[in-house]
């Protein structure tokens, strides 16, 4: 049996789309979905496998700009939409779409490509690393209180409708782009995400709820994620998106708010949202999905035992461009390494590099030098944004060190002072 891999023309997206949504377990579908992710679709980046006139592979790549440490938005191809239709397991469509996808996105000079992962262990042996983590929580708000920071009350929060104060809100995301690893310059058509709200993925709670937060006049506050203070009063300086989910007995009712979205410029914002959501009337549990691991809450909350912390994998990092990839971010501490990168999916990665550089910038060009530290671009790709340590990458026999001391400087110069986050899927 034959099967043809090619870009996706537009008059296929409808079956394309089908074949999508089948894979992932063949839920419904709105019509508002489908039309945004179609009005989202970049056709000439994105794949489809047919055999005669039925699609049994989907793959796609956005195209995204990432955040690195030192602050630069660098090109990066968001892979996404990846299937095999399970009546063509095993015969290698899944790795000829990867192939195709590496090749392309290094025809277009993107050194990145990221990813959010179904499964985990599918995408390693394609040269991603897990890059960034997040926490998922439950958190007993009858049991559990907040300490806030001074300037909290002087935070004015309302309730708007979610649409009315898009805008707004999108801005707010904007200016915190620079601020931390991992998150994504949204492109125009993607504010449009955070809205959708079918009846069918709210699991019963309420449509999607909106507070905005807004500083009284006069009053100051400094940056939560870097960047300079702003002034009070001349503008919308946080907001939470949320559900209620209904629930109770005999004793009353025990309604669980669930987080959906939450940005704020400085910590008094930060704080006064959170204890918004522990407060709302008639809720005992407060659900967050996808929170940063260094978020501010979690050293505010009197008992953390009783917020169920998990932590899982976010966004998978691939190095599609080693030395261009290691020029674009800056680095906590000067490092002079030579890297040994193992690459077999993309040879072109392969064999020595030397990375100089520090907090103004990097140079990192191929060498004949003797190898410093020998790794995978996996590692690379995991250690990137600076969340996870090279350090403990070789405790695990992942990273190898052939000049003392070269680890150590080489895990601080790649360290990141904030945890990279991915705020959002794709």
């Amino acid at each position: 049996m034959t099967t043809d891999l090619r870009v996706l023309r537009q008059p296929e997206w409808d079956t394309w789309y089908d074949s999508l949504v089948r894979a992932f377990g063949g839920g419904p579908e709105s019509s508002e979905e489908r039309e945004v992710w179609n009005a989202l679709t970049e056709y000439d980046r994105f794949l489809g496998i047919w055999d005669g006139d039925q699609c049994v592979g989907t793959s796609g790549a956005f195209s995204f700009r990432v955040t690195v440490p030192g602050g630069t938005s660098v090109p990066a191809a968001g892979i996404t939409m990846v299937t095999v239709a399970a009546t063509h397991r095993r015969r290698g469509l899944l790795r000829s779409m990867m192939r195709r996808q590496l090749d392309d996105i290094r025809s277009w000079g993107e050194p990145l490509a990221v990813l959010t992962a179904s499964e985990p262990v599918i995408y390693g042996r394609f040269g991603y690393g897990i890059a960034t983590h997040q926490y998922n929580v439950e958190i007993d708000t009858t049991r559990v209180r907040l300490s806030v920071p001074p300037g909290t009350d002087d935070v004015r929060l309302r309730y708007a409708a979610p649409a009315d104060v898009l805008d707004a809100c999108e801005a707010v995301y904007a200016r915190l782009v620079p601020g931390r690893p991992g998150r994504l310059a949204r492109r125009p058509g993607w504010e449009r995400v955070a809205l959708l709200d079918p009846e069918g993925d709210r699991d019963g709670a309420s449509p999607l709820q909106c507070v905005i937060a807004e500083r009284i006049a006069g009053r100051e506050a400094p940056s939560i994620e870097g960047g300079g203070g702003r002034r009070a009063g001349d503008e919308v300086v946080g907001y939470a998106r949320y559900r209620i989910k209904r629930g109770g007995d005999h004793r009353g009712a025990a309604f669980t708010v669930v987080l959906e979205e939450l940005e704020a410029l400085d910590p008094a914002t930060h704080a006064a949202l959170w204890r918004f959501l522990f407060e709302i009337d008639l809720t005992s549990t407060l659900v967050a999905r996808g929170r940063p691991v260094d978020e501010a809450w979690q050293y505010m909350v009197s008992d953390i035992r009783r917020c169920a912390v998990r932590m899982r994998d976010a966004l998978h990092v691939r190095l599609v461009d080693v030395g261009a990839a290691l020029e674009a971010r800056t680095y906590q501490a000067p490092v002079d390494v030579v890297f040994e990168v193992e690459d077999a999916f993309c040879p072109w990665n392969e064999g020595r590099w030397r990375l100089t550089g520090d907090t103004k910038g990097a140079i990192c060009v191929r060498t004949s030098d003797a190898a410093d530290l020998a790794l995978s671009v996996r590692e690379l790709g995991a250690a990137y944004l600076g969340g996870v340590s090279l350090a403990s990458l070789a405790a695990a026999g992942r990273v190898r060190e052939s000049r003392q001391g070269a680890l150590a400087e080489a895990s601080v110069g790649f360290s990141s002072a904030v945890a990279p986050w991915l705020p959002h899927g794709f």
